[in-house]
């Protein structure tokens, strides 16, 4: 029987590779010359501290923009609060890997509202999708595609 595991995962080595690229856009940058500012990455955050808020809002841009340039959707990140402590600021950046039960709440009552045969699992944090057709199946994925959900999916493990 046909089916995929939908699931939200991160490609870590790409992350890295982003934060790595925003750190020496940051050191060539005129703007951020002078200035106390850096951008960390931790095992289940990234890090971002500077002088001013606005500085920060800047530093999150160039980070998102290398995140794009590696193909890691920008939907990873949630952002917390900007918090002050002495002449910086600092704000942390979560990276959300993983599917939670409220999503697959939507993902199954999605599948579910097809009118198709297809069958939802839920395992651990991925959703496993199965049918008799891989039509029903392509069907699914375009529809879960087109889902707005704050999480980003990738469809994987696809068996005939």
């Amino acid at each position: 029987m046909p089916s995929f595991d939908t699931v939200s995962e991160i490609d870590w080595q790409e992350v890295r590779n982003a934060v790595d690229q925003a750190k020496r856009e940051l050191g060539t940058r005129f703007d951020f010359r002078h200035v106390d500012s850096g951008i960390e990455l931790t095992e289940r955050d990234i890090q971002v501290h500077a002088e001013e808020e606005f500085q920060i809002h800047q530093l999150i841009q160039i980070l998102k923009s290398k995140l794009v340039n590696r193909k890691v959707d920008i939907k990873v990140l949630q952002p917390g609060e900007i918090i002050a402590s002495g002449k910086t600021k600092r704000q942390v950046l979560s990276l959300i890997e993983g599917i939670d039960r409220d999503t697959t709440r939507l993902i199954s009552k999605r599948i579910k509202n097809l009118n198709t045969k297809l069958q939802v699992q839920v395992q651990g944090d991925q959703v496993r999708i199965s049918g008799k057709k891989r039509d029903e199946l392509q069907e699914a994925i375009a529809d879960l595609r087109e889902m707005d959900l704050p999480i980003p999916l990738q469809f994987k493990n696809y068996r005939n």
